[in-house]
């Protein structure tokens, strides 16, 4: 996979967390990824999915359907 520019990517956290730091940080405006890092090390490794994957990664928490 290739390399993406961290400063071009535009981070958001849930509206429902609670400023303790403790967050996860998503960005999806970027073509073909969806990124997630930890909100305590921005500067950290930024994990990275398909487009596809995340949604049904999304979809299956919101359904109550993720079997882990």
């Amino acid at each position: 996979m290739e390399e993406v520019n961290q400063t071009t990517m535009t981070w958001r956290k849930s509206t429902r967390s609670n400023g303790s730091g403790n967050c996860v940080e998503v960005t999806d405006n970027l073509p073909g990824v969806v990124g997630l890092r930890d909100s305590k090390d921005p500067t950290g490794p930024t994990l990275a999915f398909e487009p596809n994957s995340w949604a049904a990664f999304i979809r299956a928490v919101k359904d109550e359907t993720l079997n882990c």
